[in-house]
């Protein structure tokens, strides 16, 4: 008679680094169309997309979220993208969360 043998397998998961987008403010973009980027590029709701517009102008950036490098790069980089083909200089950086 053979004996089985019994192994235990140990699984992680990796979960990974979240990096917040930040919004850097200027005084040349208009307050609506950072409220459109942010409804738009960011799914936010109207009355989000505006408090964090005044944010923005106050203190002069805010964090308008947290995710994933790859696609915070992405959303990044849809924001500059509609700012210059708008003739806007909204920029916006990342940095680990």
């Amino acid at each position: 008679m053979a004996l089985k043998e019994i192994r235990k397998v140990k699984t992680r998961f990796i979960t990974p680094k979240l990096y917040k987008v930040i919004f850097l403010n200027d005084n040349f973009t208009t307050f609506d169309f950072v409220i459109e980027v942010l409804k738009c590029i960011f799914h936010k709701k109207e009355q989000e997309a505006i408090d964090l517009t005044y944010k923005i102008d106050r203190e002069g950036s805010a964090v308008v979220g947290i995710y994933p490098y790859e696609i915070a790069r992405e959303k990044i980089d849809e924001t500059h993208n509609m700012a210059r083909s708008r003739g806007f200089p909204l920029r916006a950086k990342m940095e680990e969360a």
